[in-house]
């Protein structure tokens, strides 16, 4: 099993910046992708970014292509998501994933709120 623990979420102007970190415990050399997904309220959940652990390859969801970075610390079993340019349609709860050859785990979320 697989435990995440996200943080870094908040409330921040449109045009700023937040870094959301994941830390993840348990059976962690199982992981083959982390990613971040988001949920806005009356929406579907939907992917945002990921990158595999061994290669550190990365895909991102159009509407966040060239604002976010998704990047990871395989020493600290923690994957982060830099968020620049935030925008209002931003705002939504990030919820952090964690796959491997015997399913994928969840992280409890945590808000991210881009509002004037």
């Amino acid at each position: 099993q697989v435990q995440l623990v996200e943080s870094g979420g908040g409330l921040v102007q449109p045009g700023g910046s937040l870094r959301l970190s994941c830390a993840a415990s348990g059976s962690t050399s199982s992981i083959n992708i982390m990613a971040w997904y988001r949920q806005a309220p009356g929406k579907q959940r939907e992917l945002v970014a990921r990158i595999t652990t061994s290669a550190g390859t990365t895909n991102y969801g159009d509407s966040v292509n060239g604002r976010f970075t998704i990047s990871r610390d395989n020493a600290k079993n923690t994957v982060y998501l830099q968020m620049n340019s935030l925008k209002p349609e931003d705002t939504a709860v990030y919820y952090c994933a964690a796959s491997s050859i015997v399913g994928v785990s969840w992280g409890q979320g945590t808000q991210v709120t881009v509002s004037s």
